[in-house]
């Protein structure tokens, strides 16, 4: 038993020198195989000792062996197991990485622009109206054609004025002769000068009655006062139409103006001839160039606004007028700006932010002094507060708050707070908002 006992010993020795050295690995350290090897090593001193003595030793062993016991049972349950159950809790509790989109900020040339809304007006319109009454007697147009100038729109019922003029121009010949005959005697002495007088007044009366109603009848034939687009037909044949009914719009659509506001400390960058940008949400994805024509002499004193007009080519007459618009001018050289995506903007009452990705500090990897630690990526995010600018398609200018190349969040900061653990996943990214028509 004896030698059972050394073997066992020197066995374990072995063993614990081995796992020492790395030849084996073992789940348990070193030391253990080394006091395993002592304690069969007292065992096997106890054997060797005579009955008498070994009782006593017994005793202070086994009363070392329970103290121990008691002693490890103590030190787990008041040392070990607080700080174990401490570990488990901040492991259950501790904030899981938040996934989120980042973008780097950006430095963009932008030039200095004005961006207004307007409304797209006719280069010349007008209503299509007659001056004296009747009933029409021939159309020769149809809604929406395109005219010449001077073309024949509308005719009134001009029967009366033809009689008239009949009967003015008969008058006009018979005055005429008279005038004549009286000449004649005045030459020969027969008739004196105020009977001519009287012939060359009776003519011209005829002839200004002739042209009267030359004029009338003009009048009923109305015409395109110049080159345009007809709108729609307000009128029928046999229809009585009143002095100033509309029976017609007639716009001129190619070139086309845009008038639109502007605030009046605008002024200082305006000027006639500068170039304007226009998109209208009826033609999707086009965009229209032109320039300012002229610019208000006042400001409106109810809005505190100038009204600018331009001026934009309208080869294939797209562009319509009343047509709702949006305007950008341009009023300078281009300029550095930093720019972050419009969905990285958070707005709130205390200010607009955003929630800037980062390395997390040691300190916060130890837990620091908010408690947050970064997660298995090492990022975290933290709360700045900034002032934007001028947007820009889903750009937006940052004036103050931000440095270029700093990550910043671009979707699903609904579930951030300030020094979250987050992960980066661009699959994640929200898609672009869908452009939707103005009522």
């Amino acid at each position: 038993m004896n030698r059972l006992l050394a073997l066992l010993a020197l066995a374990l020795l072995a063993a614990g020198a081995a796992v020492e050295l790395k030849l084996i690995h073992a789940p348990v350290p070193p030391l253990a195989f080394v006091a395993a090897a002592a304690v069969l090593a007292l065992f096997l001193v106890l054997r060797t000792l005579p009955l008498g003595a070994r009782r006593p030793i017994v005793f202070v062993v086994v009363f070392a062996l329970l103290a121990a016991l008691t002693g490890g049972l103590a030190y787990f349950q008041f040392v070990v197991k607080p700080v174990m159950i401490k570990k488990f809790m901040a492991a259950a509790f501790a904030a899981k990485p938040t996934a989120v989109t980042a973008e780097a900020v950006e430095v963009q040339k932008w030039p200095p622009e004005l961006t207004a809304i307007g409304t797209l007006r006719a280069y010349q319109g007008v209503s299509i109206a007659p001056q004296v009454a009747g009933v029409v007697t021939a159309k020769h147009f149809e809604s929406g054609d395109d005219v010449e100038a001077g073309a024949l729109l509308i005719n009134i019922d001009d029967s009366i004025e033809q009689a008239d003029l009949a009967n003015g121009l008969a008058q006009l010949k018979n005055d005429q002769a008279t005038l004549m005959r009286q000449k004649t005697l005045l030459a020969q002495g027969n008739t004196p000068q105020s009977s001519v007088d009287a012939a060359i007044a009776a003519r011209d009366s005829a002839a200004a009655t002739v042209e009267r109603a030359r004029a009338v009848i003009a009048q009923k034939a109305i015409r395109a006062p110049f080159a345009g687009r007809l709108g729609l037909r307000n009128v029928d044949v046999g229809q009585y139409v009143a002095v100033g009914t509309s029976l017609v719009t007639l716009q001129q659509l190619d070139p086309i103006y845009a008038d639109f506001p502007l605030p009046e400390e605008a002024l200082r960058s305006l000027a006639a001839g500068e170039a304007v940008g226009m998109t209208v949400d009826a033609i999707p994805g086009r965009a229209f160039q032109g320039k300012i024509e002229a610019i208000d002499a006042r400001v409106s004193a109810d809005s505190r606004n100038v009204m600018v007009r331009a001026v934009f080519a309208n080869p294939d007459r797209k562009l319509l007028p009343g047509m709702f618009a949006n305007l950008t001018v341009t009023t300078g050289e281009p300029a550095s700006v930093m720019t972050v995506p419009r969905t990285a903007i958070v707005y709130s009452l205390y200010g607009d932010n955003v929630f800037v990705v980062r390395a997390a500090p040691h300190a916060r990897e130890e837990g620091g002094v908010s408690g947050a630690k970064s997660g298995p990526s090492g990022l975290i995010v933290e709360r700045r507060f900034v002032r934007v600018g001028q947007a820009r398609g889903e750009r937006i200018a940052v004036k103050e708050g931000l440095r270029a190349g700093e990550r910043v969040v671009t979707a699903g900061q609904i579930k951030l707070q300030a020094y979250m653990p987050v992960t980066i996943d661009q699959t994640a990214s929200l898609p672009t908002p869908a452009e939707t028509a103005r009522p």
